[in-house]
């Protein structure tokens, strides 16, 4: 834990100390949420909306849900490599907050349902009544976990 200590420390001494840095980092993990968490919310609501129209509709929207979900992951990769530099910057802090463990847990969730939304999109796909009903329910559960990550992150820093 040393090496990561004085790494943490380092690192906390550039950030507190350059206005440029953590703007930086506050604006790719900001950034990074639009653009994946706002991604995900419009494909998960088009995707509510497809599964009650059926068929081709499901179908089309089901491949526009592919492709948001690269747009979703190249997001979480910037709010993931930000978020541990924030965390390097305060490390005893996060280390202890029960907010940020429970943050990670629901981020945790998030990467979990999203592998699972893609596997039940597929194969609702080839219309299977349970895996709609499936795909419901992922993206339900996406909405949900990406709004409560989103509250939780805006807790964090006034918890600290």
């Amino acid at each position: 834990m040393v090496p990561i200590r004085e790494l943490a420390e380092t690192w906390s001494s550039w950030y507190s100390n350059s206005a440029a840095i953590r703007s930086s980092i506050a604006f790719a993990h900001v950034g990074g949420l639009v653009a994946g968490g706002g991604s995900a919310i419009a494909a998960d609501r088009a995707t509510l909306r497809a599964l009650v129209r059926g068929g081709p509709f499901l179908a089309a929207e089901i491949d526009r849900l592919q492709g948001a979900h690269r747009i979703v992951l190249a997001g979480l990769v910037a709010v993931g490599v930000s978020g541990v530099l924030l965390m390097l910057a305060n490390f005893d802090e996060y280390l202890v907050s029960k907010v940020f463990w429970l943050k990670m847990t629901l981020v945790a969730a998030l990467f979990l349902n999203g592998a699972w939304l893609a596997l039940v999109a597929r194969r609702a796909r080839g219309g299977q009544e349970q895996y709609s009903r499936r795909l419901r329910v992922a993206c339900l559960a996406s909405l949900a976990l990406w709004f409560a990550t989103t509250f939780l992150g805006t807790v964090l820093p006034n918890v600290l």
